[in-house]
């Protein structure tokens, strides 16, 4: 609520209303013909009753609609003569909620019970007990009570569609902006920040291949470079990730297996070494390197059989993916969106990539992914 403004409660403005309609029915009712002794207290009674109601048209619609005919029959009987003001309050309610068919169907049966039994509780003719039938509700009254609820609620159902369009297009520009931004991240930083790493990580090694001493500059440099990766491929996941399911790791390659299978492709899986808990990046890497060679195997490399082989090594995770295809042995693989996005995930990692046709025939991707260095 915003400072400054005055609000009402919502239990508040009904009570105010309810008493407001018993009051006015109280006094129509009084100022016109009405019998005295019990009558008179019965049929007041009766009057209020259905006035106090309305308060809770809004939590039961059909419960006051009920309440509120069976009242205006009552005081009818009584030999009051009063618009039953309650009981259109409760047929504006009743179709607000979307109890149509209900709310026509009860108050069809409502003026027949009005006109049927008016004769039977009042004295005069015929002609003068169906006048006072129709006072107590008059049928064009009625119907604007019911068309004023059916416009309610179709300008309600209305909003309620807009606040959710409204949600649903925030929603996807949301998820577009955060895609174009691990795009613009992905093809601004990720190759220089693996060409920086990779040149640091060569220059020690030729460093101390030499016998020379490295620079802790150098060593900063190297350092830097590995947790800026790090740090990116974290932030690149998090931009990606649109919450709707859980990562993908080394648990589900033997599902990205039996998948390959479902396509013809007869697939191996192999698992040597011992498997023990790796680092998550390091499983999604694997999973993903896995995926994209068996994706580029069923799409074009024409192959009948395809192996895949996990090794457990106690500092890093071998992962080779071999098919049959009919590529060349001199023929060099075009680099294609699949292949660049592992080899950053790779290098990201500190790892190496190797892939290529084999020399016996068809394609082999080889990766060596440290589990020492990843986080």
């Amino acid at each position: 609520m915003d400072k400054g403004r005055f609000a009402v409660p919502a239990g508040v403005t009904a009570w105010a209303t309810a008493v407001g309609v018993a009051a006015l029915m109280l006094g129509t009712g009084l100022s016109g013909p009405h019998p005295s002794g019990g009558r008179e207290l019965l049929g007041c009674v009766l009057l209020v009753a259905g006035g106090l109601a309305t308060a809770a048209f809004r939590r039961a619609p059909l419960g006051v609609l009920a309440v509120t005919g069976v009242c205006a029959v009552g005081y009818l009987a009584a030999g009051f003569d009063a618009l039953a003001v309650s009981y259109l309050v409760a047929v504006y309610g009743a179709v607000r909620a979307g109890h149509r068919k209900v709310t026509l169907t009860v108050s069809v049966s409502l003026v027949a019970v009005l006109h049927l039994t008016a004769p039977a509780f009042h004295d005069g003719t015929v002609g003068e007990a169906m006048a006072r039938a129709r006072n107590t509700l008059e049928l064009a009254w009625l119907i604007a009570a019911f068309a004023a609820g059916e416009a309610v609620r179709q300008a309600e159902r209305r909003a309620d569609e807009a606040e959710r369009t409204r949600e649903q297009t925030a929603r996807r520009r949301a998820d577009e902006e955060r895609l174009r931004i691990a795009r613009e991240l992905h093809d601004s930083l990720t190759h220089q920040i693996s060409v920086v790493k990779v040149q640091s990580e060569v220059a020690v090694h030729l460093a101390r291949r030499r016998g020379e001493p490295v620079s802790e500059a150098l060593l900063a440099i190297q350092e830097a470079g590995r947790e800026a990766s790090r740090e990116l491929r974290a932030t690149l996941e998090a931009l990606r990730d649109d919450g709707t399911a859980p990562p993908h790791g080394l648990d589900h390659v033997p599902g990205l297996v039996e998948r390959a299978r479902g396509t013809g492709l007869r697939t191996t899986l192999t698992i040597t070494g011992q498997p023990h808990s790796l680092p998550a990046a390091v499983s999604r890497t694997a999973y993903r390197i896995v995926q994209e060679s068996l994706t580029n195997v069923t799409r074009h490399a024409k192959a009948t059989t395809a192996s895949v082989l996990l090794d457990y090594r106690p500092d890093a995770l071998a992962v080779r993916v071999d098919d049959n295809g009919e590529t060349g042995a001199q023929s060099a693989p075009t680099p294609g969106h699949g292949l660049t996005g592992m080899r950053e995930r790779v290098t990201a990692l500190g790892g190496r990539l190797r892939a290529g046709p084999r020399n016996t025939g068809g394609f082999t991707v080889q990766a060596e992914l440290p589990t020492n260095g990843a986080s």
